[in-house]
């Protein structure tokens, strides 16, 4: 079955394309060098398709050759939009594996516009989202009237991809965010921090704008949602006093040095560390009466995950399991998703 990964060369397009064979797809690779295409294509023996996003014909052409694209190319704040809305005139279903907040209330907001068209629109089918939507949707179902949610998680053994870091290079000076009575609230970055129970270890974390801030309200209906990741004490010192210039790391200046430096680096955690690599994700509700309810995950290292949970879904929405409108992972295909990742230990 074919599908559009549309960012094919990227670090996570590459893996997401290396593993498709192992889930019987055979992704159409697109992206805007047709170089690094062509030789990708060649390699996997693939098809291969060039456009830059601003390519309104190329792109409608690409997406009415499959029935579904996954969405590859971040920042996914510059480069969701036109995907987004050239999926609602072909009929495209869409998939990506963003982390980020507008994004995922930006296609929140065109879910009466794809249900209309009849099309599913689910961002975040990586490692953002995936397990933690998941976590939080199992924590709902063992206490429904929770009112407040804790997510927080940590990657021991792993790295940072180039295109993960220039997203962050992004946002630099933006701040965190939090659901607060329903609304996503802007708070400073780390304004909270705490020691949580990993089954690996306690670690410190703080809190960060995760997209489970967007997104687990959308699944659990829960109001008051914080999302946390693990940081060292040291590092997060260093955190706290961005708000002081904060101004500063919000000029295209300051951005473009930080992605310079991010293009000199390796594109990612190499496949022997990432093998070794794993992710734990914690989770607490409470409830109005302040009873208190935890669980954890244990899986895949963060791309490795992003790569088989994105497949895992196209596949699904291939074989005909796609609801229309806005989707979260867990809200379309349930809470016990992420346990169909070989490997993954829920607890709680």
């Amino acid at each position: 079955m074919k599908f559009l990964l549309y960012g094919a060369t990227g670090y996570t397009g590459q893996l997401i394309a290396e593993y498709a064979a192992g889930f019987g797809l055979q992704p159409i690779l697109a992206g805007r060098s047709a170089d690094k295409l062509r030789a990708m294509a060649e390699q996997l023996d693939l098809e291969y398709r060039a456009f830059d996003l601003s390519d309104t014909e190329a792109l409608e052409a690409a997406l009415r050759e499959t029935p579904v694209v996954l969405h590859a190319a971040g920042p996914f704040m510059h480069t969701a939009r036109p995907m987004l809305e050239a999926c609602l005139r072909t009929g495209t279903h869409y998939l990506d594996i963003t982390g980020e907040i507008s994004v995922f209330e930006m296609a929140a907001r065109l879910d009466a516009k794809a249900k209309a068209a009849g099309i599913m629109l689910l961002p975040g089918a990586g490692f953002d989202v995936v397990p933690t939507d998941c976590l939080a949707v199992h924590l709902k179902n063992q206490m429904p009237d929770a009112t407040h949610l804790q997510l927080a998680f940590a990657g021991l053994g792993g790295g940072v991809s180039q295109g993960t870091a220039t997203t962050m290079a992004e946002n630099l000076g933006e701040g965190g965010a939090v659901r607060k009575d329903g609304k996503i609230v802007r708070v400073p970055t780390g304004h909270k921090t705490m020691i949580v129970p990993f089954k690996a270890k306690p670690l410190f974390v703080m809190s960060i704008p995760w997209g489970d801030v967007s997104t687990a309200y959308h699944s659990t209906g829960i109001p008051n949602i914080e999302t946390y990741m693990a940081f060292s004490p040291s590092a997060y010192r260093w955190v706290k006093m961005q708000r002081w210039f904060n101004w500063l790391l919000r000029t295209n200046f300051v951005k473009n040095i930080v992605k310079g430096r991010i293009r000199q680096r390796p594109a990612g955690p190499s496949p022997e560390r990432r093998a070794k690599a794993r992710s734990f994700v914690w989770g607490r509700v409470t409830n109005a009466a302040g009873a208190t309810l935890e669980a954890q995950l244990v899986t895949l290292e963060g791309y490795t995950l992003t790569a088989v949970t994105s497949l895992l879904i196209a596949q699904k929405v291939l074989a005909g399991n796609a609801p229309a409108g806005f989707q979260t992972p867990a809200k379309a295909y349930g809470a016990d998703l992420i346990l169909e990742v070989e490997g993954t230990e829920r607890m709680g």
